[in-house]
């Protein structure tokens, strides 16, 4: 046997000997090794500049060998590739694995914002009582929000909603008066009285505190057909505050102005914390305001071309904001309004 013959056998056998015995720990270790051994600069390499001494005879020999252990290298140093490769994965999953036993964890639900809850109860009362709810426009024109409502361009009411105004003509509700005003125009009423109730975000220019917001929300309720009268309003009213707050709640009407109602009322609601008999909610009156109605303006039902001597109606507002701050004790108007996930989470269901 040839010198590199001999060498060829002692790299082959100790290189496997290596990969056997030493227990690579990973990749770059094996990698390191089979650069040492069969790189440009490796022990194979090496062997092969002797091939310059070796007669011709035996090139074709000696060439046959230095292929035979390039292919057994490069076949070891692949099969301990893949090995390595299958013990990471092992011990990844190992220190991965998934205690199947342990108790699931619970997935966090969410639920519907309060004001959604209040305004869908508050629907719902209304449509058993064979309201139908009707949605409007939020930027609306000057002519049905003040000028429908019995608010001529002049009138000093006007000061009582500071107004976000878009243009001389367009502006962003007041109230949702305008929807009822659109409805009343389409009404066929020889198919019977309206009854309606228009929700919705209103907006005026507010000073944003712990009351006020520059936006809230709003369901006004309209009424109109023949016979309407103030003791249809009271009845109404008593059928809301007892779905809304218990049935052992009192209401009283005080006298008011509105410009779009004539008479107009103030309506109270017997303090629910302390029955009446005076505490730091009612400031110790016994009574908390809580809407305010009155029968429609003639003038109002006129503009819609409704005969004032035939038909009558009455109105009424509330906000859902003080509906939930009344209810719930909350002091703040601000915390309807800034997303904080654990305000909400107090109201599930």
């Amino acid at each position: 046997m040839s010198t590199i013959e001999e060498k060829l056998t002692k790299l082959r056998e100790d290189t496997l000997k290596q990969l056997k015995d030493l227990r690579l720990e990973n990749q770059k270790e094996l990698q390191d090794l089979k650069v040492s051994v069969l790189g440009k600069k490796g022990s194979l390499t090496e062997i092969l500049k002797g091939m310059k001494d070796v007669s011709q005879e035996m090139r074709p020999i000696i060439g046959k060998h230095v292929n035979e252990a390039r292919d057994i290298l490069n076949a070891a140093f692949e099969e301990s590739a893949a090995y390595l490769e299958e013990e990471a994965i092992k011990a990844q999953l190992a220190s991965e694995s998934i205690d199947v036993t342990l108790p699931g964890r619970p997935v966090a639900i969410g639920n519907r914002h309060l004001l959604t809850q209040i305004s869908q109860e508050i629907e719902d009362i209304f449509l058993g009582m064979g309201f139908q709810i009707v949605d409007g426009f939020e930027v609306e024109r000057d002519y049905y929000n003040f000028e429908r409502m019995n608010l001529p361009k002049d009138h000093p009411a006007r000061d009582m909603q500071d107004t976000f105004y878009i243009t001389e003509e367009i502006l962003l509700r007041t109230h949702t008066s305008p929807v009822q005003a659109r409805t009343l125009d389409e009404h066929d009423f020889s198919k019977g009285p309206l009854k309606m109730i228009s929700p919705g975000r209103v907006f005026r220019r507010d000073t944003d505190d712990a009351t006020h917001s520059h936006q809230f929300h709003q369901i006004e309720g309209l009424v109109v057909g023949e016979g309407i009268s103030m003791a249809d309003l009271k009845g109404t009213l008593e059928m809301i505050i007892h779905k809304m707050f218990g049935e052992d709640r009192k209401i009283r009407l005080r006298p008011s102005y509105f410009p779009f109602t004539e008479p107009s009322v103030e309506v109270d609601v017997s303090c629910f914390k302390c029955g009446g008999e005076g505490c730091s909610v009612c400031k110790k009156t016994g009574w908390i305001e809580i809407l305010g109605a009155g029968m429609v303006h003639p003038r109002v039902l006129e503009m819609s071309g409704v005969d004032s001597e035939r038909y009558s109606g009455f109105a009424f507002g509330l906000g859902q904001e003080r509906i939930a701050m009344l209810r719930y004790g909350i002091m703040d108007i601000r915390g309807f309004y800034q997303g904080d996930s654990r305000f909400n989470a107090q109201f599930k269901g």
